[in-house]
């Protein structure tokens, strides 16, 4: 397990997770969670790739953070199906400030454990990470 630099510790199952996500395209997308009791970050939900992207807005919390992987299909101007693994760190203004600051400083050093990453986004709401902005961000 990796050792992140607030403490938190990488649960193997979020890369071995996350590998099949990219390079199988086994899931959709996929939620981790903090656990502080544990102090490490684990999966908390993984989306099949049938899944929608309303599936997965639904899998985040309303007032609780999570980092999320999703693996967003789109066609190019020219007509060509692309993919882009997003990375999303969703800090909703409801959730506690504690929760805020341990998933804030724990962050990067989780995104680095998960290589593949390509667009990065965060979001304090839903609108901040609407399909729009997904699109606009893939290109």
């Amino acid at each position: 397990m990796a050792n992140a630099a607030s403490g938190m510790a990488v649960h193997d199952d979020c890369k071995l997770k996350f590998l099949e996500l990219k390079a199988k395209r086994t899931y959709r997308f996929i939620v981790f969670k903090i656990e502080e009791k544990q102090k490490q970050v684990i999966v908390e939900k993984l989306g099949e790739p049938t899944q929608t992207y309303e599936d997965f807005t639904a899998s985040l919390p309303a007032d609780e953070c999570r980092y999320a992987v999703y693996d967003f299909d789109f066609v190019t101007a020219e007509n060509c199906q692309k993919s882009r693994i997003f990375f999303i760190a969703w800090s909703p203004d409801t959730s506690r400030v504690r929760s805020k600051m341990i998933y804030a400083s724990s962050k990067d050093r989780f995104k680095r454990e998960l290589d593949g990453i390509q667009v990065e986004l965060q979001a304090t709401d839903p609108t901040e990470m609407g399909l729009d902005v997904f699109r606009s961000r893939a290109n």
